[in-house]
């Protein structure tokens, strides 16, 4: 395949010696795209040369320009800038690569590096359904996998369940006082919808039981208690003071187009809401000491921990209802999975891996030098200071296990099953302190692969209607969100101008829907840096004319188009051999020639937005090409010809690309 920076960077490294008698290696030869206010493709640094040879880079510049152009049949023409020389590739070079990638049906695809890596993603609990943040964990998992595969990973993809704990307990103690025997079948629901009711329903019984006890003569101590010291006050009146600035920021930002004095009222009467909201009592209650009553005085909280403990016992009858439920659950799960289009490896489950994690802490008590220590009061912790990491609690006093411990454990199994050289957990920003350390943790216990664990952080994903609370049930379901999408899709494209969808059968009309509705949601998503939060706006998702996943999808149902019309045409097509470009041609073979090395970046920054952008890139390059020439000219056969098999390459790259990210390409919109 051919290698235009590699055979440039010969091509200068040769000209320097000749021109100057001064040797100059390809690997300190530095070759870039030509910015776009500049005309050419490639741009050669010249500022090393001119130390090299005592000259200005301008004239340096100048005269690599000329060598190159009158004795390197590649480079067509040149120009100088500031010390940069600008080379445009000759059309021949292109349209040979236009013709090489046609050949190659792996274009792209890099080499087996004999490594693996196991991502894990999804790891949701088994009290509740999936919601949209769960989507942006599933995409940006499913994505990375794929991407990693692509550039000769292999590729492990694996999620642990949660199906343990207190939550978990939640949901299976409302189900028996509230649920009346209720099934997924007798309700009609999915089981994880079911499930996940129980849940919302856990946390109204509690809140409600909580109200109640606030009233009381001992709440009213404990508060009182609490509030009569200084720093306690101080703590509070700085958090509120930050509620109350973000509160006031939202309410301005949704004012910014009314008049200036309803604007001026609403932020008025916000501040007033807010001042009577947040003070020091309700603050104590709600982010202080809820916990705490939960624990120690809530009724309801107690029975859900009673059942916790039955259940760590091997009760019978406990057992069997969770059973029951998660199997509710999974089935829910399996077909959220199928419908977003993501799957796995291999399945852990946290009630087989959370004890896993006590024998690796154990075994670093007892050697030589003890990664780990003991308190006065029996809890296990490990020292990281040094790391500048604190110190870590990594077993209870009572012997239990923490979060980190049981990551220890399942470590240290996904070795033994996959012996892996790199790991990937897909999990949120807020986690960033807990892989720090956990990965610290598996480098002082020996393994090869810790220093290859990589933690893909993401931030918060929202709807334009605001927050999400899977406890108070304002959660965005992630099925109810696909559905939407889909109805939202068919409705669209039933009034739509451009549509070709009624000259297909209802069948093939309901999958392209489902194509359309999935690639807005996936696009909208991915085209975001991980790190970064976002506001999910499902109407903007499906804007043919955005940068969305139904606007990369109708550049390909137009290079489809383009074959369909073909096929009924009378037009010749001869070889391209010697054909001008035009400037939106040379463009989208540029694009199309970076291909490998979006791939490469995307893979090696763990970060598909960089491939979703490139998908966007090409997309708009097509449509700008459909727009300005005439692909099938029966005046101009060698320019058909041309344009048909750029057409192809385009299509094979936005199917290729965008199946990486999970979106499918359908024939007609």
């Amino acid at each position: 395949m051919l290698n235009i920076e590699k055979i440039l960077k010969q091509a200068v490294s040769q000209a320097i010696e000749i021109l100057y008698g001064v040797p100059f290696t390809t690997a300190n030869v530095r070759v870039d795209n030509t910015g776009k206010e500049f005309e050419g493709d490639y741009t050669v640094l010249c500022f090393p040369f001119a130390r090299l040879t005592g000259k200005k880079p301008q004239d340096v510049a100048e005269d690599l320009g000329q060598y190159l152009s009158r004795n390197h049949h590649m480079v067509h023409s040149y120009n100088v800038a500031n010390g940069f020389c600008n080379l445009t590739i000759d059309d021949a070079y292109w349209t040979t690569f236009l013709s090489e990638v046609l050949a190659d049906d792996n274009f792209g695809q890099l080499a087996d590096k004999n490594q693996t890596v196991v991502v894990e993603y999804s790891s949701p609990n088994t009290n509740k359904p999936l919601h949209l943040g769960h989507i942006r964990n599933n995409l940006l998992g499913y994505a990375t996998s794929e991407i990693l595969k692509a550039v000769g990973y292999r590729v492990k993809k694996v999620q642990v369940i949660n199906d343990r704990g207190i939550h978990i307990c939640k949901s299976m103690l409302a189900w028996q006082m509230f649920g009346n025997g209720e099934t997924p079948k007798s309700a009609d629901l999915k089981g994880d919808h079911l499930v996940g009711k129980y849940y919302v329903q856990f946390e109204a019984a509690f809140q409600k039981e909580y109200a109640e006890w606030k009233k009381t003569d001992l709440a009213k101590v404990i508060f009182d208690k609490w509030i009569a010291e200084e720093k306690n006050r101080k703590k509070a009146d700085k958090m509120l003071a930050k509620q109350r600035k973000k509160a006031t920021e939202v309410a301005n930002r949704t004012t910014k187009s009314a008049k200036q004095g309803l604007q001026d009222a609403k932020a008025n009467r916000t501040e007033e809401t807010l001042e009577a909201k947040h003070h020091h009592e309700n603050y104590f209650f709600k982010t202080v000491y809820k916990n705490t009553y939960f624990n120690e005085h809530s009724n309801i909280g107690g029975a859900a921990k009673v059942m916790l403990k039955k259940w760590e016992n091997g009760d019978e009858a406990v057992t069997r209802l969770w059973e029951t439920m998660n199997s509710w659950v999974y089935s829910g799960f399996e077909a959220t999975y199928q419908r977003l289009g993501v799957d796995f490896d291999k399945l852990y489950y946290e009630s087989d891996t959370y004890l896993l994690g006590k024998e690796v802490v154990e075994e670093g008590l007892r050697g030589a030098e003890p990664i780990f220590y003991k308190q006065e009061d029996g809890s296990t912790w490990i020292d990281l200071a040094d790391a500048r990491l604190g110190k870590k609690v990594v077993l209870r006093k009572d012997g239990t296990s923490m979060y980190v411990t049981q990551d220890i454990g399942t470590a240290k199994l996904r070795y033994q099953d996959f012996e892996m050289d790199k790991m990937v957990y897909v999990v949120g920003n807020e986690q960033e302190y807990h892989f720090k350390v956990l990965f610290e943790i598996l480098h002082r216990l020996g393994y090869r692969f810790a220093k290859k664990c990589y933690h893909l952080s993401y931030g918060m994903v929202n709807l334009t209607t605001g927050k999400m609370k899977s406890r108070e049930g304002t959660v965005v379901d992630a099925d109810d969100l696909m559905q939407s999408l889909f109805e939202t899709v068919k409705a669209e494209s039933k009034g739509h101008r451009e549509s070709t969808l009624e000259q297909v059968d209802s069948a093939t009309q309901q999958t392209i829907w489902q194509q359309i509705a999935l690639a807005a949601l996936k696009f909208y998503i991915l085209k975001v840096e991980p790190h970064k939060s976002m506001t999910f706006d499902p109407k903007q998702s499906i804007d043919l004319q955005g940068q969305t996943g139904p606007y990369i999808q109708n550049a390909f149902v137009r290079t489809q188009a383009v074959q369909r019309k073909l096929a009924k045409a009378q037009v010749n097509l001869a070889a391209y051999d010697s054909y001008k470009l035009e400037a939106c041609e040379k463009g989208i073979l540029r694009l199309i020639y970076t291909y490998p090395s979006i791939l490469e970046a995307a893979a090696k920054h763990y970060n598909p937005a960089e491939l979703a952008n490139y998908l966007y890139a090409l997309a708009k390059a097509y449509h700008k090409f459909w727009n300005e020439v005439t692909i099938l000219d029966k005046s101009n056969p060698a320019g058909a010809k041309f344009r048909v098999d750029l057409s192809k390459a385009v299509a094979r790259i936005l199917a290729k690309a965008g199946a990486l990210l999970g979106i499918s390409m359908p024939q007609r919109m």
